[in-house]
C-alpha cells in the first residue's frame, strides 16, 4: 500500500472512498464543507440529526450522490483545543480502517488537524502517514490463507502548491518510522522457533544491506574473548548459539555516539527457574527492546540524521537443559564483575549488563537500553506506561522530549542508592535478584553498575511491548514500542 500525494480539490478526485474530518462541535470548513455542499448537504443532515457528533475517533459512513467516490468517511477530530499530533496519528489509523473495508482500493484523504490547528503541515502529514500505516499492520507470515484487502492506495489531497514539499517530506518520515515499528511488530509476534538469535543476526545484516549501515555479528566465541561471562551463562542453556549484535551509523564523524542497547531474549523460560506453563507462549516477546533497537537502526539508516548511533542487541535464549546455569552460581561480566545467581529467570538484566559494557568499550558517550525487563513494573505502571531508570537527569528529559513527538509514554523511577543495596552479595559484587520489592529499580540499577560513570538510561517496556487490546492505529499482538522514541532520540 502506496501513499501518495495528489494536487487538487478533493471533491474532483476519483477514488473509491473519500475521508474527511470536523471537529466536535463547530461548523464545517475546508475539505467537509466542499464535500458536504458537493453532496447536497449530505453531512450537515446527519450532524443536524444527532447521528454524528465528530467526537474523537467517531466514524460515520455514508454513500453519497454529486462525488466521483461510492462511499464517503467523516472521522471526528473532537475538540480542537485538545487537538494534539498523536491524536491525528489515531484519527488516520481510525479513519483508514472504516474507509478500506469492503471493495476499496483507493482511498482519498485530507491532511487531518489543518487548518483548525496550530501544528505545522509536515508534521500532520507525517503523523498521518504513521497512523496509516500503522494501522493497516497486520501478522499473517505462517498463514495459509491470508486476510485479503483491496486497498493498493492512499491518495493525500492538498489544492496548495507551496505545501507540496512540507507534505511530502512529512509522508515520507511518517512512511519510514511507521514501517520500522512494523518490522519491531512483525520482529516479535514471530514465534520462537521463526525468531532465534540467528534469525535476529539475520534481519540486522539485511538492513544493514538496504541503508548502508555497518554491521557486525559477535559469535561465541567472540563472547569469550571479551570476557562476555553473563550472557554466555545465559545461553550455555540452549543449543541456539547466542549472538551479539552491532549496528553502527556514523552522521557526525568526531562526535560524541549514543549507543541504544536491546534485550535479544528470543524465548525465555525462566531457566532452571522456570516459568509457570500458563502464558509461557508469550514469551517469545522477550525480544521487544532488541526488536525496537533494530526498527530504529533502520529507520535511522534511512533518515541520515547528523549523529552517530551505535546500535546493539544482545541476542540468547534461556532454557533449563542440564547445562545451565544454577542458582547460586556466580558469573563474572564482561567489565570484571562477578554476579550471584539468585534466579536464573533475572537472564534480561545479565545480558544485558554485557551488552551496555561492550557499548562502552566500543566509545558510546551516552548509554540507553531498553528491555521487557520485569514484571514488576506492569504493576507498578500498568499497560499504560513504560518505565525509565537512569543515572543522568539530562538524558532522562531528553527521552521524555522523543516520547512526546512518539506518542510513546515513559515514566521515570526512583534511582536511590538504598535500591542498590538490596542487589549486593555477600558472596560476589553483585547479585542478579533483589526480591519482588522494588523490582523495577533493582533490575534497571543492577545494569546501570555496568556502565561505570558514562549517562545512561534504561527503558523497562515490559508492559506495554504486547497488547490484548486493539486501539486506532494498534492492532492486538506486538507493538513495537520505543522504536519512534529512539529513532527521535537520535534526531533530536
Amino acid at each position: 500500500m502506496n501513499i501518495k500525494l495528489v494536487q487538487g480539490d478533493i471533491v474532483n478526485i476519483a477514488a473509491d472512498t473519500i475521508v474527511v474530518s470536523m471537529v466536535e462541535g463547530a461548523e464545517l470548513t475546508g475539505a467537509a464543507a466542499a464535500v458536504d455542499k458537493a453532496c447536497q448537504g449530505l453531512i450537515s443532515n446527519v450532524v443536524a440529526q444527532g447521528e454524528f457528533k465528530a467526537k474523537l475517533n467517531e466514524t460515520i459512513v455514508l454513500y453519497p450522490q454529486g462525488l466521483q467516490a461510492k462511499k464517503l468517511v467523516v472521522v471526528g477530530l473532537g475538540e480542537a483545543a485538545k487537538l494534539t499530533i498523536e491524536k491525528i496519528r489515531q484519527i488516520a489509523g481510525t479513519a483508514i480502517k472504516t474507509a478500506s473495508k469492503g471493495k476499496a482500493g483507493t482511498v482519498a484523504t485530507v491532511v487531518h488537524g489543518a487548518g483548525v490547528s496550530s501544528f505545522e503541515v509536515e508534521a500532520l502529514a507525517e503523523a498521518l502517514a504513521e497512523g496509516t500505516v500503522l494501522a493497516l499492520y497486520r501478522y499473517e507470515d505462517l498463514k495459509a490463507k491470508k486476510t485479503e484487502s483491496s486497498l493498493s492506495e492512499v491518495l493525500l489531497v492538498e489544492q496548495a502548491g507551496c505545501k507540496q514539499c512540507s507534505i511530502e517530506s512529512g509522508i515520507k518520515k511518517g512512511e519510514i518510522l511507521a514501517q520500522a515499528t512494523n518490522l519491531a511488530r512483525t520482529l516479535v509476534n514471530a514465534p520462537g522457533n521463526h525468531m532465534t538469535p540467528t534469525h535476529m543476526a539475520e534481519t540486522a545484516l539485511r538492513i544493514a544491506q538496504e541503508t548502508g549501515l555497518k554491521c557486525t555479528i559477535l559469535e561465541r566465541a567472540d563472547m569469550e574473548v571479551h570476557g562476555m561471562g553473563a550472557l554466555l551463562g545465559v545461553a550455555q542453556g540452549s543449543v541456539q548459539p547466542p549472538k551479539l549484535i552491532v549496528l553502527r551509523y556514523e552522521g557526525n564523524p568526531g562526535g560524541e555516539t549514543l549507543a541504544i542497547v536491546g534485550k535479544g531474549l528470543t524465548f525465555d523460560s525462566g531457566g532452571i527457574s522456570l516459568k509457570p506453563g500458563e502464558g509461557m507462549w508469550l514469551m517469545k516477546d522477550d525480544m521487544a527492546g532488541g526488536a525496537a533497537v533494530l526498527g530504529a537502526m533502520q529507520a535511522i539508516g534511512y533518515l541520515k540524521p547528523k549523529s552517530n548511533v551505535l546500535g546493539i542487541v544482545v541476542a540468547s535464549e534461556n532454557m533449563p537443559a542440564g547445562g545451565a546455569l544454577k542458582p547460586g552460581d556466580v558469573v563474572r561480566a564482561m567489565n570484571g564483575k562477578t554476579i550471584e545467581i539468585i534466579s536464573t529467570d533475572a537472564e534480561g538484566r545479565l545480558i544485558l549488563a554485557d551488552g551496555v559494557a561492550y557499548a562502552v568499550a566500543q566509545g558510546a558517550n551516552k548509554v540507553v537500553d531498553v528491555a521487557t525487563l520485569t514484571g514488576a513494573c506492569g504493576v507498578a505502571l500498568g499497560q499504560f506506561y513504560s518505565a525509565i531508570v537512569a543515572n543522568d537527569e539530562e538524558l532522562v528529559a531528553q527521552i521524555k522530549a522523543a516520547a512526546a513527538i512518539s506518542g510513546e509514554r515513559f515514566w521515570q523511577m526512583p534511582g536511590d542508592d538504598d535500591y542498590k543495596e538490596l542487589i549486593t552479595s555477600p558472596v560476589a559484587d553483585l547479585k542478579n535478584s533483589g526480591g519482588r520489592m522494588g523490582g523495577v529499580m533493582t533490575g534497571g540499577l543492577f545494569i546501570g553498575e555496568f556502565v561505570g560513570n558514562t549517562p545512561w538510561a534504561h527503558l523497562d517496556i515490559a508492559p506495554t511491548a504486547y497488547t490484548e487490546t486493539e486501539k486506532p492505529y494498534q492492532p492486538k499482538g506486538a507493538t513495537g514500542v520505543a522504536t519512534r522514541t529512539l529513532v527521535a532520540l537520535a534526531c533530536k
